[in-house]
């Protein structure tokens, strides 16, 4: 697809119930999307679509998050891929682990539907860096 027309992303998220509403944020925002339910295989489709974004789930079957984004970040046909992974386990640890591996954002499930359409824009649309330590803005997104 790319260019500056529609946007592709690239889902890989193993459980039904997250892959359900990110196909429905996703197909409201426009965004062309494919989904995946394992790591297993991740590389090479990514290589095949060249995804303007991988939505990528850290615990998968097979092959881990953070594998892949390791094995994305090394391979430099894929140097324009951005990677927003996603974690239950929303530690400080584990975002720091995910960003320094290469990711260039994170967000803890569960997430908010407003939060994850502003980071997939701040991401697609490069507008600024990811946020190494700021439980603050994230915690901000979820007031309500």
């Amino acid at each position: 697809m790319g260019g500056e027309g529609r946007k592709t992303i690239l889902v890989i998220e193993d459980e039904d119930n997250i892959a359900i509403a990110l196909d429905f944020l996703l197909t409201r925002e426009g965004y062309g999307h494919e989904r995946m339910s394992t790591g297993g295989g991740a590389l090479e489709r990514i290589r095949a679509l060249q995804p303007d974004l991988v939505l990528l789930d850290i615990m998968l079957p097979e092959v881990s998050g953070y594998e892949i984004c390791q094995q994305v970040r090394e391979d430099p046909g894929l140097s324009e891929v951005r990677i927003l992974m996603m974690t239950a386990r929303g530690s400080a640890v584990e975002r720091r682990k995910g960003l320094a591996m290469g990711a260039d954002g994170f967000i803890s499930k569960p997430f908010d539907l407003k939060e994850l359409r502003a980071e997939l824009r701040r991401i697609l649309d490069g507008t600024a860096e990811p946020e190494t330590d700021g439980p603050d803005a994230s915690a901000a997104g979820r007031a309500g």
